[in-house]
């Protein structure tokens, strides 16, 4: 009986710690909001849409932003999965001090390499274009991606590339009709945190665009601040740009949410 008791009181108390927890993300999401709609309403979002804001005009900046997201997150897809189902699945010469390195890549910082990169990109003509912030995404996160992939692969039975062999099936048929669609959860998972990771990026898009026309989402609200003054209406409308930039990356995590769950547990336990 008091085990039971023990065991609800726990329940219990985490679901308080969860809910308390929610509660304080919910808050400021809940303050840009009323503030976005306590002067002029919903005029402040039609304003965002039909007026430039220091030349700029708000839908621009998430073009730009779906166009780094779409195209860093691709990459990251690609490259990642193949280099994660050659590490898990086959064998080659160097495979562990190369896998060691791309682990020893994660602890680098990223403000570390960005001085490297502005020099790299600038010597290939790739400085002030979104490909540069693009690029830099996907160097940076790459090494999270080949790791979270290669544990969700070593999950995967060998007896399937050992059957599909038999069949006479190469290695990338292997992997491109068998171990790709079975892993298709833990794509989508990563897939969807690289595309929030990169809705939320500011110093990328800083760092390697100057030109207003290739401003990302962040990086405009941070130019809007600056060109709205500190009167109700004004500030109205910078909250409600606030909120546009934060629809995005929600949307995505509430569509993809069951995906995101399957994907963190997948690899959570080795056989």
């Amino acid at each position: 009986m008091n085990t039971i008791l023990s065991s609800r009181k726990e329940r219990v108390g985490v679901q308080i710690f969860v809910f308390a927890v929610a509660l304080l993300w919910v808050f400021p999401i809940v303050v840009a909001l009323k503030n976005s709609l306590s002067v002029n309403g919903f005029a402040n979002y039609t304003y965002l849409f039909t007026h430039e804001v220091g030349g700029i005009k708000i839908y621009k900046p998430f073009i730009n932003s779906v166009v780094v997201a779409a195209g860093g997150t691709a990459l990251i897809l690609i490259i990642g999965t193949l280099s994660a189902f050659a590490f898990s699945k086959l064998v080659f010469f160097g495979q562990k001090w190369l896998y060691g390195f791309v682990l020893m890549c994660l602890s680098i910082p990223g403000v570390v390499v960005l001085v490297p990169f502005f020099y790299i990109l600038k010597g290939v003509h790739l400085y002030n274009t979104l490909t540069a912030v693009i690029f830099a995404e996907v160097v940076l996160t790459l090494p999270f991606a080949v790791l979270m992939l290669r544990n969700f692969f070593d999950n995967l039975p060998n007896e399937l590339m050992e059957s599909a062999h038999m069949d006479g099936a190469t290695s990338f048929q292997t992997f491109l009709h068998i171990y790709l669609p079975l892993a298709r959860p833990a794509l989508i998972n990563l897939g969807v945190l690289c595309t929030v990771w990169s809705f939320q990026d500011y110093l990328l898009p800083l760092m390697f665009t100057t030109k207003s026309s290739l401003m990302t989402a962040t990086v405009a609200i941070s130019s809007f601040k600056s060109n709205f003054g500190f009167n109700p209406a004004d500030q109205g409308r910078f909250y409600a740009a606030l909120v546009l930039l934060g629809l995005p990356a929600l949307f995505i995590f509430i569509l993809a949410q069951r995906y995101i769950t399957n994907g963190i547990t997948s690899g959570a336990v080795k056989d």
